[in-house]
């Protein structure tokens, strides 16, 4: 109702109430007569239509202030949607680099099926269809991104599309108001929203379209990729189920199927740098770790080696010390022959790489080492196993191909042959390397008959499998010759650990490498070697589900490899910390002030970055392992409550160490003095820190403690220290030249610094000597008592020779008999 309304029923009914109070002003003793009950009856019907005349008015108002309200905030809704949409458009999907994308993986897709889905040939080959299966599996990851991004995209254009029908089909926005410059007013209003609708709806229409017809092309790019993995998932298990038949003819029968060789090559080349591309943009995370593993050894051995050069532990030839003669090849071959395994199910390029580096480096390594005729043998064996590697690459078959396996798999068996009847074995160093010789004739020699006979994907992995199985074995035995060397010379040197700074035990650990690392190294030759069968695959399948198959603890998933991952990645950053507090403590080479400055400079950011490697570590472990962010934030509550209860003392010791690092009060290498006893800071850690007192023991330190103490800290003065030297001189004695003689001592020491210069002052007439304050600045603050000590003799001759004397402590006791004590009084 309209505050006019109001007033106007106000004053109605004002009147109203006047004109009945009139007609009420008569005398009571009258009788009424009709004329007056008429009026009156009158006047109650005229007030019954007023009423609902009013009412009516009143309501019609209301729902017309309410449809307005509505209205407004409607067409104000519609504007932002608009608003939202034209920004949504602006910077939606980029169509044509979706379409670059599409053509791209067309063009890939239809690289990986030659030879296997077209081109097919008479006969399918385990390389091949393994090679394919890769590339397609990364096509249809590719594939499925797009495609889920299109979906997204797609599904949020629907949306803008769906709320502007929404708003635009509410009922409030055609409740229209009776008043005509009301409605006038409404229907612009309309115009010019129906007029701003219009062509966004006409974009966002046309986006539609245009997604759609996207989505399709990705959809059937998926189908396409889908079928050729279901068809070549069918080849593979007929390969493997059908090892031992034949797959083409005897070697001298009939071509079944042609092919030039030069297409071949080129199919193998695009094929497996496609592979290699793919699988390096998927796993960059491990080599960026490889390469900090490599770095990280190459640092360990090449200091190992200083250590000993400065104590001139070296050997003539480094007989024994061949893993310091060469940290560089040492570390790049001992990182990457274990490391690799961590790239699973790599390309068969990427491995042949990891070899070629790891053969190299071993190749460096056996220089001026092994006699000229066991070098010529592993440079014929590395060769063998290069062009093996080399043709291995090659994907699809052909009779050139089979005539090349033949001439290498005879020429491997006869050399093998001749190194086991007349090699000279007493010259060799590692005796288990006849043994892979033997296992490589045997399988040369079956790779031969089979390919003779039309076993080709056999005869092919046999030809790899034999003569990988000489290089990796020797690899693999010299990787740990070389660990065993490492741990030994480290024990000589390291023969007193630091357990709190060092992360290894070499007491513990021995002097050889254990039995359970030759073990795994066993393992993992086993794995490189089956890699090469078709039935391998299928054989690990079980394995490979147990550690992959996802397990579930109340509301929690897992997999055994997420929980290895977590506990692989906690143990690199820890150990990474370790070896971090290891090199900023390291006491046994022999380094030059600017070293040992570089050292202290590290070692007093050494808490931050232990904390950060842990902190990186942490964070990746739990983001590789899957865990719930909830499920931290209840850990997290728990430990809270437990702070709250008992850990006071342990929460404040931590916080108190990071106050510590960041404040840095002390350093790693400062002089200090606490309580009266002085010494070096050690180290700092999270909980605890490690004082070097003057009297050799190590004192651990609380954080909180130390931070609450009232610490001196001598470094951070420069290491100066100011010292006094108390003297008395007899009172007949000559000050000036007191004075003079103690100048002189003082400027003749070298240990006393000119600025600030020393201060001679007399102080006080003593009981027996006129008492001197000397006060004098070292250089360096464990030198101040070694000087002090000098010029105590110094000052002592120069007195002596002056004929100066130092007075004893005496009182003068003078007794008084009877008679003159009365005179006194």
């Amino acid at each position: 109702m309209s505050f006019k309304t109001l007033r106007y029923i106000l004053i109605q009914a004002l009147i109203l109430v006047s004109v009945a109070g009139t007609f009420g002003q008569t005398k009571d003793s009258l009788p009424s007569d009709s004329s007056k009950l008429k009026t009156k009856l009158s006047f109650v019907a005229r007030m019954q239509q007023f009423a609902e005349k009013s009412a009516k008015s009143s309501i019609d108002d209301f729902e017309g202030d309410k449809a307005a309200i509505a209205q407004n905030r409607i067409l104000e809704e519609i504007k932002k949607k608009i608003q939202k949409a034209k920004s949504f458009l602006k910077n939606g999907v980029d169509t044509l680099d979706t379409k670059a994308k599409l053509i791209s993986l067309n063009e890939d897709f239809t690289i990986a099926k030659d030879g296997v889905l077209t081109n097919k040939g008479s006969s399918q080959t385990f390389r091949n269809l393994t090679t394919t299966s890769k590339i397609l599996t990364e096509l249809l990851n590719k594939a499925n991104a797009s495609k889920a991004k299109l979906d997204l995209y797609q599904s949020e254009v629907n949306r803008f599309r769906y709320d502007l029908d929404s708003l635009l089909s509410q009922r409030d926005l055609f409740k229209f108001s009776s008043d005509s410059a009301t409605l006038s007013k409404f229907m612009g209003q309309l115009v010019v929203a129906a007029y701003e609708v219009n062509p966004v709806d006409s974009s966002l229409k046309k986006e539609n379209n245009s997604i759609q017809g996207m989505l399709n092309q990705v959809n059937l790019q998926v189908f396409k990729i889908e079928t050729g993995l279901e068809e070549i998932e069918r080849y593979k298990q007929d390969i493997a189920r059908n090892t031992f038949y034949r797959d083409f003819d005897n070697i001298w029968g009939k071509v079944a199927f042609y092919r030039p060789f030069s297409e071949i090559l080129n199919q193998a080349q695009a094929k497996g740098l496609l592979t290699l591309v793919f699988y390096l943009q998927n796993n960059i995370g491990k080599l960026a770790i490889l390469l900090l593993i490599i770095s990280a050894a190459f640092i360990y051995l090449r200091s190992l080696k200083s250590i000993y050069e400065a104590n001139k532990l070296t050997t003539d030839n480094y007989e024994g010390q061949r893993v310091l003669r060469y940290p560089f090849w040492s570390a790049l071959l001992i990182s990457v022959s274990l490391f690799q395994f961590m790239f699973f199910s790599p390309p068969f390029i990427l491995s042949v790489i990891f070899w070629l580096i790891s053969s190299l480096s071993l190749t460096m390594i056996f220089r001026g080492f092994i006699t000229k005729y066991w070098m010529n043998v592993w440079l014929l064996m590395a060769v063998f196993f290069i062009i093996s590697a080399l043709d291995n690459l090659i994907l699809q078959a052909s009779r050139t191909e089979r005539w090349l396996m033949l001439a290498l798999s005879l020429t491997g068996s006869i050399v093998g042959l001749m190194v086991l009847l007349k090699g000279r074995k007493e010259e060799l160093r590692e005796k288990l390397i006849l043994i892979a010789i033997g296992l490589m004739v045997f399988l040369e020699l079956a790779s031969s008959i089979t390919n003779i006979f039309g076993r080709y994907n056999l005869s092919k992995a046999l030809l790899i499998s034999g003569f990988l199985d000489v290089v990796v074995a020797i690899l693999f035995l010299w990787t740990i010759r070389l660990i065993n060397e490492g741990l030994f010379l480290a024990f000589n040197v390291y023969t007193k650990q630091d357990p709190k700074l060092f992360y290894l035990n070499f007491e513990k650990v021995g002097k050889k490498v254990p039995v359970a690392f030759y073990l795994l190294l066993i393992f993992g030759w086993i794995i490189l070697f089956g890699r090469n069968f078709a039935g391998f695959e299928y054989a690990s399948a079980p394995f490979r589900d147990f550690f992959a198959r996802e397990r579930t603890i109340g509301d929690y998933s897992f997999t055994i490899n997420s929980l290895l991952l977590f506990i692989l990645i906690m143990g690199i950053s820890v150990a990474t910390s370790k070896i971090v507090s290891f090199f900023a403590s390291d006491k046994h080479q022999v380094q030059d002030d600017k070293s040992k400055n570089a050292l202290q400079s590290v070692g007093s950011w050494l808490l931050l970055i232990r904390i950060g490697i842990l902190s990186l570590g942490l964070f990746l472990a739990v983001a590789a392992a899957g865990i719930p962010v909830d499920r931290i934030t209840i850990v997290l509550g728990a430990l809270g409550v437990g702070i709250g209860f008992g850990l006071q003392a342990l929460v404040n010791n931590l916080v108190s160490g990071l106050i510590i690092a960041f404040e840095k009060p002390v350093n790693v290498g400062d002089i200090i003095e606490i309580d009266g006893q002085g010494g070096t800071m050690k180290s700092i850690g999270f909980r605890s820190s490690v004082i070097s007192t003057w009297d050799g023991a190590d004192v651990i330190m609380p954080n909180g403690d130390l931070l609450n103490s009232h610490l001196i800290n001598w470094s951070m003065g420069g290491s100066k220290r100011r010292t006094l030297l108390s003297i008395g001189v007899a009172y007949d004695s000559n000050l000036e030249k007191v004075k003079e003689i103690l100048t002189q001592t003082l400027d003749g020491n070298p240990n006393v610094i000119k600025t600030p210069p020393p201060s001679v002052n007399y102080e006080q007439f003593g009981n027996s000597s006129i008492d001197i304050k000397v006060f004098f600045w070292t250089k360096h603050f464990r030198e101040a008592t070694q000087t002090k000590s000098e010029l105590i003799i110094a000052i002592n001759d120069a007195f002596k020779s002056a004929d100066i004397k130092i007075p004893y402590p005496q009182q003068d006791i003078t007794i008084y008999k009877n008679e003159d004590f009365d005179k006194r009084k």
